[in-house]
């Protein structure tokens, strides 16, 4: 009896690392595109809430908070959330109070990215 070696050969080999390199080519798009989904929505999600807390803020001490550390301090928030488009919470844009006799100086935020969303506005002026 002849003694077979058991294994795969090569070509067996190339042709599955052929269909696990196309499966991956399909499927990686998706992924990154819904990774930046996700981060817009957090993004829209977090504008929203220190938003939220700007407003509060006013309504109860008929001023604007003069950092976001104000918004920490006084419990309207929990933590500064970075943003999620770059990944830092010190890029925060914040605009002031148009009337200029308010006092504070955060009316509203903004995301500090250039970038562009996939709906083709920028994320500055969300």
């Amino acid at each position: 009896m002849a003694y077979l070696k058991k294994g795969f050969t090569l070509i067996e080999i190339l042709v599955v690392l052929a269909i696990i390199a196309t499966l991956l080519s399909l499927v990686a798009p998706r992924y990154f595109d819904s990774i930046d989904r996700s981060k817009e929505k957090i993004l829209k999600h977090d504008l929203l809430v220190m938003r939220e807390a700007i407003d509060k803020y006013y309504s109860d001490k008929n001023i604007y908070p003069d950092t976001l550390q104000d918004l920490v301090q006084h419990k309207y928030l929990r933590t500064i959330p970075d943003d999620p488009i770059t990944e830092s919470a010190l890029t925060w844009v914040l605009i002031p109070p148009p009337d200029i006799e308010a006092k504070g100086l955060i009316y509203d935020i903004h995301s500090g990215s250039p970038a562009v969303a996939a709906d083709g506005s920028q994320y500055a002026d969300w």
